[in-house]
C-alpha cells in the first residue's frame, strides 16, 4: 500500500527522485573525514534551536517591565522551562563551535575555492546573520550583561559619518536602551533564524550543484571516487551527533551556566554599569579587533567599526586572495602554517576580548591593548600573506594524487 502511495506521490511531485539524487544516493567523495561532520552538525543545532525558540517564545515576555521575570517564570513554573532554556543557552554555544570549525575546515581544504565561490559566499552570509541572531538573543534575558551590552553595541552605529546617529535612534525606538527596542529584538530575534534556514537552503542547493570538496583538495571522479551518501555518511553523521550530544548535553545537565555570564542574573538596571561589560565567547575576537583601535575621536571609532565589519567580510573575496593551482594545505606547507598562525592568533584576539580594555601583564609593563592591536594586524596580514605566498609562487606545493 506504501509503494502504491508513493507511486501515486511521485506521478505528480517527484519525491523519491528528489530524494534518491540529493540525499540517498547522492555522490559524495569516499575520502572524507571527521571534519565534514560540523556543517550537518551546525544543522542539527539549529534545529534544535528553532524548536526550543518556538517554545520559549510562548512563555517569554518582551516588555522591559516582565522579560527578566518571564525568564525566571519559564526556569521555575514552567513544565521543563528549564531544559527549554538550558539547550537553547547552550546551544547558541555549540552552534558557533560547529560554525567556527566548519568555516576553518574549508578554509584549510580549500573549499572556498573555484567553482565554490557562491557556496562560500551563502555561508559567510549565514554567518553574518547568526552573528546579528544571536546579539539580539543575548538581549532578551533582560539582564545587567544584556542591557548594556545593547547599549555598547548599538551606540556603535553612531559612528557611521552623517546617519549614524539617527539610525541609532531608529534602532532603538528611542534615545536609548529600553522597551522599544527589547520588543524590536525579539521580533528580529525570532524571524532571522527562518531566514538563516532559508539561507542554508540555498547553501546546501549551492553545494549539491557543486558537489563537495574533498581532504585532497582535487577532482574526483563519479563512480570512481565517490560512494553513495547513505548509508556511509549517514551512519557517519548519525555517529558525529550522538558524540555531539554526550558533550554537549553534559554541559546542559552538569554546567548549564558555565558559558552564561553571573551578571546577567542580575535585572537590567540603567543607573548601574557593570564593572566589566564582556560579550558572548564567540564574539571575543571581533571585540578585542574593536577595542584595538582607541576610541578617542569619532574617526577612531569609526575605524574600529569597520575593522570589527571587515574581519569578517574579507571573507567573501578570499576565493580571489588565495590564487595556488592548489586547493588543499595538505600539499602546501607554507600556506599551512600561515593558517595554524591565524588560528592560534584567533584564540589571542579572543583572550584579549575577554579581559578589561586597560589590563596590562608583567606588572604593567605591557598594556594588553598592545597585545591586541599586534594580534589584528596578525589577523589581517594573515589574508595578505596567503595573497603574497601565491602570487609570487614563494610556496612550492607537494605533488598531488592523481585520485582520492
Amino acid at each position: 500500500m506504501f509503494k502504491s502511495i508513493m507511486e501515486w506521490v511521485d506521478a505528480r511531485l517527484p519525491v523519491s527522485d528528489l530524494i534518491k539524487s540529493q540525499a540517498t544516493e547522492y555522490p559524495t567523495p569516499k575520502n572524507l573525514n571527521y571534519w565534514w561532520n560540523f556543517g550537518s552538525l551546525a544543522l542539527f543545532v539549529l534545529i534544535v534551536m528553532l524548536a526550543t525558540g518556538l517554545f520559549l517564545a510562548m512563555h517569554y515576555k518582551p516588555d522591559a517591565n516582565l522579560a527578566f521575570d518571564s525568564v525566571e517564570h519559564i526556569m521555575r513554573d514552567v513544565n521543563f522551562g528549564w531544559l527549554l532554556r538550558y539547550l537553547h543557552a547552550n546551544g547558541a554555544t555549540f552552534f558557533f563551535v560547529c560554525v567556527y570549525i566548519h568555516i576553518l575546515r574549508g578554509m584549510y581544504y580549500g573549499s572556498h575555492r573555484s567553482p565554490r565561490e557562491i557556496l562560500w559566499w551563502f555561508g559567510v552570509i549565514i554567518f553574518f546573520a547568526l552573528m546579528g541572531t544571536a546579539f539580539m538573543g543575548y538581549v532578551l534575558p533582560w539582564g545587567q550583561m544584556s542591557y548594556w551590552g545593547a547599549a555598547v553595541i548599538t551606540n556603535l552605529v553612531s559612528a557611521i559619518p552623517v546617519v549614524g546617529e539617527e539610525l541609532v535612534v531608529w534602532i532603538l525606538g528611542g534615545f536609548s536602551v529600553g522597551d522599544p527596542t527589547l520588543n524590536r529584538f525579539f521580533v528580529l530575534h525570532f524571524l532571522f533564524p527562518f531566514v538563516v534556514f532559508g539561507l542554508v537552503i540555498l547553501h546546501m542547493w549551492a553545494l549539491h550543484a557543486v558537489h563537495s570538496n574533498n581532504p585532497d583538495g582535487i577532482d574526483v571522479h563519479e563512480g570512481k571516487d565517490t560512494l553513495p551518501f547513505h548509508p556511509y555518511y549517514t551512519i557517519k553523521d548519525l555517529y558525529g551527533v550522538g558524540v555531539f550530544l554526550m558533550v554537549y548535553l553534559a554541559f546542559v545537565f552538569f554546567a548549564p551556566n558555565f558559558f552564561l555570564e553571573p551578571d546577567n542574573y542580575i535585572p537590567a538596571d540603567p543607573m548601574k554599569t557593570p564593572a566589566h561589560i564582556v560579550p558572548e565567547w564567540y564574539f571575543l575576537p571581533f571585540y578585542a579587533i574593536l577595542r584595538s583601535i582607541d576610541f578617542l575621536g569619532s574617526f577612531s571609532k569609526l575605524a574600529g567599526v569597520v575593522a570589527m565589519g571587515g574581519a569578517i567580510a574579507i571573507l567573501f573575496i578570499l576565493p580571489w586572495l588565495d590564487r595556488s593551482p592548489v586547493r588543499s594545505f595538505r600539499y602546501r606547507p607554507l600556506s599551512r602554517q600561515l593558517f595554524w598562525v591565524f588560528v592560534l592568533d584567533c584564540f589571542v584576539l579572543g583572550w584579549v576580548g575577554y579581559n578589561p580594555a586597560d589590563a596590562t601583564l608583567f606588572d604593567g609593563a605591557l598594556p594588553l591593548i598592545v597585545i591586541g592591536r599586534t594580534a589584528t594586524a596578525v589577523y589581517f596580514s594573515y589574508f595578505v600573506g596567503l595573497w603574497l605566498v601565491t602570487v609570487l609562487k614563494i610556496e612550492k606545493p607537494k605533488p598531488l594524487p592523481k585520485s582520492i
